[in-house]
């Protein structure tokens, strides 16, 4: 198992889909590189049988996982998620609204990072 990654071990129905839905996004994009899943581990240094088991929700990808696998496929973290998780908070908008005068690059690494810790905050949601 990879280290940044946990076995399902009885989630509730809410994070079962979570974690459902995850894997299908996962696979639909790993599909839309025209990767095989050995492919996709070794870009992320990871053994095939971990992706196969992110796909199929046996193993639940950590925030960090996510975020190596949005930056890999060109999307956001949250192109990851379902929609009625994804949509951005006020507080989200009003810090990147703060931020407009940085340069370009700066400004998507702290959308990348604000996403991340969002991400990672509604993976740890009940626990």
């Amino acid at each position: 198992m990879n280290r940044n990654s946990s076995p399902d071990t009885g989630q509730d129905g809410s994070e079962a889909e979570l974690y459902g839905h995850i894997g299908e996004k996962i696979r639909v994009q790993r599909e839309r590189l025209g990767w095989t899943q050995t492919r996709l581990a070794q870009a992320l240094k990871v053994t095939p049988n971990t992706v196969s088991r992110w796909e199929t929700a046996t193993y639940r990808p950590s925030a960090l996982d996510l975020d190596r696998l949005a930056r890999l496929f060109g999307i956001a973290i949250w192109g990851l998620f379902p929609p009625d998780v994804a949509a951005p908070t006020e507080a989200h908008k009003a810090l990147l609204s703060a931020t407009g005068d940085l340069p370009e690059e700066d400004l998507e690494e702290l959308q990348r990072y604000a996403d991340f810790i969002r991400a990672r905050k509604t993976l740890h949601r009940g626990k």
